[in-house]
C-alpha cells in the first residue's frame, strides 16, 4: 500500500507500508503546481509500485488532494502490468499525530509530513489503530468542547474509546501499540512487545504460535480477550 500526503510547494510525501502497517520506504515527488514535475513523479511512483508490488494508492483529502488524485488516476491508466486502484481517506488529525511525541518516538528519523503519509496509508488498513493515537478532541467532537471541563471531557472521551476498542476487538497483525494498550489485560509494555515481535517475525497465525515465539508475554496474549489473528 502506498500512502500519499498531498501538497503544493513542499511536494507529495509518499510512504509504502506492508500489510501489517510497517513502513518500508519513504519518498517525495512534485507532480502538483508550482513545480509540476509530472514525469519525474511518475517515475518515482512506478519505481515504488514495482519494487513493493503495490496494489492500492491511498491519498489524503487535504491540500492539493484533487490535483494529486488526477495525477494518480492518469498514472494508473498508464500501468498495464498490474491491477492498481486508488482511494481517498479523511486525514483529520493526521497533522496532530505527526507532530506528537508518540509519532516522534515511533519515527524519530522522519519529518512531520513523512509521518503523516504513513498514517494516511494505515488509516485505510485499520482506521481505529491510527485514530486512537490522536486525542479525540483534536479530530473534532463538537464546537462547544472548549466550554466544558477539560478533565471531564478527557475522561469521558477516553472511556468511549476504551469501550469501543474492547467491544469491536482489534487485529493483532495490524494494531498499533497505542490501540493494543486499550485492550483490557494489555498494558503499554506488553503492547510494545507485541508490535516489536510482529515487526521482527512477521504475522501471527494464532495465539499458540505467539506464545511459542515469546513465552514471556505469549501466555498473556493467548488469554487476552479482544485480540484477533486474522
Amino acid at each position: 500500500m502506498l500512502g500519499v500526503d498531498p501538497a503544493y510547494r513542499t511536494g507529495c510525501k509518499l510512504a509504502v507500508v506492508d500489510d501489517t502497517g510497517k513502513m518500508l520506504e519513504i519518498a517525495v515527488t512534485y507532480p502538483t503546481p508550482p513545480n509540476n514535475k509530472v514525469a519525474e513523479a511518475k517515475a518515482t511512483f512506478k519505481k515504488l509500485i514495482d519494487k513493493y508490488s503495490v496494489e492500492l494508492i491511498v491519498i489524503g483529502n487535504g491540500t492539493a488532494s484533487r490535483e494529486t488524485e488526477q495525477f494518480v488516476a492518469e498514472l494508473i491508466g498508464e500501468i498495464k502490468t498490474r491491477k492498481l486502484q486508488y482511494l481517498i481517506v479523511n486525514e483529520a488529525g493526521a497533522s496532530v499525530y505527526s507532530a506528537s511525541k508518540l509519532a516522534q518516538a515511533e519515527f524519530p528519523d522522519l519529518d512531520v509530513a513523512e509521518r503523516s503519509a504513513i498514517s494516511i496509508a494505515r488509516r485505510l488498513q485499520d482506521p481505529l489503530a491510527e485514530l486512537v493515537k490522536i486525542e479525540p478532541k483534536a479530530i473534532g467532537v463538537g464546537q462547544y468542547q472548549h466550554d466544558v471541563s477539560q478533565k471531564r471531557l478527557e475522561e469521558s472521551l477516553s472511556f468511549v474509546v476504551e469501550s469501543a476498542v474492547n467491544h469491536v476487538g482489534v487485529d493483532v497483525n495490524t494494531a498499533s501499540a497505542s490501540l493494543l494498550s486499550y485492550v483490557s489485560g494489555v498494558n503499554s509494555t506488553l503492547a510494545k512487545n507485541i508490535v516489536k515481535y510482529r515487526d521482527e517475525n512477521g504475522k501471527f497465525t494464532d495465539r499458540i504460535a505467539a506464545a511459542k515465539g515469546s513465552p514471556s508475554w505469549g501466555q498473556s496474549l493467548r488469554t487476552v480477550r479482544g485480540l484477533h489473528a486474522n
